[in-house]
């Protein structure tokens, strides 16, 4: 088949390696001028496998107040005038129940196991080099109630196949001396050793390589639009003129509401805003061995390379917002504060994006209602964890081929 794939981020570019594999003839089309420009490029490079439960929850619930008035909240809502906006809030609200929350992390973690074997066969495949290190992480909690909640989570995710430890405080610095400063203040932690980390835009820029010697080809730094007709999508019509497909593949990220409605497909996603820095690690005794999440600070830190990824803030409607200076030197203090001398302050690399998310939190794979079309979007803060599996699942139903989890639980 001839297969346009509309986006050249992680998910456009696993869905492209996919097809790819199954003998499709793959074009990518971006907007950006190279792969891997938008949320890809500098994100929290966790590839967190066992930490995919919904933001939708009724933890999230009872903090609404605080999200919607506090500007220093590591958690924000941006309020519009946009209906669709509002639509997408009143089923995040409706999703904030233990029963939906459950039933949501069953279906990211099936997801996110079959994309963990799936990005290493990738790996195995292609041998690019991204700082992949499977070194565990560590949560660490600052109250004896968040620890008592993320063990009662941690019960829930046993029976779903996550091996995952509880640490006292003690263990949590014998752990990661680098934790010293912040002693004082923990109550525990949770240890997760298959979990992994990666440079996300280092690998797309792999998998282009890789995929332009393959045959796949790239039409990048342009503007696509759906090409429909009798209620199916015929192809793109891009600056450069159209091209013709059998399937168009939308996976563009917090852009793929916009191209759905051109064919009449209403994509329930809103944009997460984030925001991250790279310093340089100049005490490799003081800085994190293995990816640390600080639950009460909402931040995280990977170690890639000779450089700690500090990532940090969701902001709910981030889109109509200007990005704030300020939460650059806010990660700045975070790691100062956790991890004191590890890094070098003068070249920080801020970066912000915006991740497409939807409702639940569980992504939408595969055909959409209108033929021709079809999807793979909306994986939120997870999009590099949740990609391969996500492009495996859609080549999979592509091919008639009897996928290894439940599609029906993401379309």
């Amino acid at each position: 088949m001839q297969i346009v794939v509309i986006g050249a981020g992680i998910v456009g570019l696993t869905t492209a390696w996919s097809l790819s594999r199954d003998g499709h003839s793959v074009t990518v089309v971006d907007r950006a001028p190279g792969v891997g420009q938008g949320t890809s490029f500098a994100n929290g490079a966790q590839l967190s496998y066992s930490y995919v439960a919904p933001m939708a929850s009724r933890a999230v619930l009872a903090a609404l107040p605080k999200y919607l008035f506090s500007a220093s909240s590591p958690v924000r809502y941006h309020p519009s005038f946009d209906p669709d906006q509002w639509a997408w809030l009143a089923r995040f609200l409706g999703a904030c129940t233990d029963a939906t929350s459950a039933a949501n992390t069953a279906k990211l973690l099936a997801l996110s196991f079959l994309s963990r074997d799936s990005l290493h066969d990738l790996a195995r495949q292609t041998g690019i080099e991204f700082h992949h290190a499977a070194r565990g992480k560590l949560v660490v909690q600052s109250s004896a109630a968040s620890q008592a909640e993320a063990e009662a989570q941690m019960a829930l995710q046993a029976a779903m196949g996550c091996a995952q430890t509880a640490l006292t405080a003690a263990e949590c610095v014998a752990l990661e001396p680098g934790l010293e400063s912040i002693a004082p203040r923990l109550a525990g932690g949770i240890l997760t050793p298959s979990e992994e980390v990666g440079d996300c835009w280092v690998l797309c820029v792999g998998l282009e390589t890789h995929l332009r010697a393959a045959g796949v080809s790239f039409l990048l730094g342009q503007e696509a639009r759906l090409v429909t007709q009798s209620q199916r999508v015929l192809g793109v019509e891009l600056p450069s003129g159209r091209i013709t497909a059998d399937l168009v593949v939308l996976a563009a990220g917090t852009g793929s509401p916009a191209l759905g409605s051109q064919a009449g497909v209403a994509i329930p996603v809103q944009p997460i805003r984030g925001y991250s820095i790279s310093p340089r690690i100049l005490s490799s005794n003081r800085a994190p061995v293995r990816s640390i999440t600080d639950t009460a600070r909402k931040t995280v830190y990977a170690p890639l390379g000779d450089r700690l990824r500090v990532a940090g803030f969701a902001e709910i409607g981030g889109a109509g917002a200007a990005p704030l200076d300020s939460r650059g030197a806010s990660l700045s203090h975070e790691l100062q504060a956790i991890f004191p001398g590890a890094c070098a302050t003068d070249d920080l690399r801020p970066w912000t994006g915006l991740r497409p998310a939807t409702p639940t939190g569980v992504p939408r794979i595969g055909p959409s209602p209108i033929a021709g079309l079809w999807l793979n979007l909306g994986h939120g803060a997870l999009g590099f964890t949740l990609a391969a599996g996500s492009a495996r699942l859609l080549a999979d139903l592509l091919a008639g081929r009897t996928p290894p989890i439940a599609a029906k639980d993401y379309q």
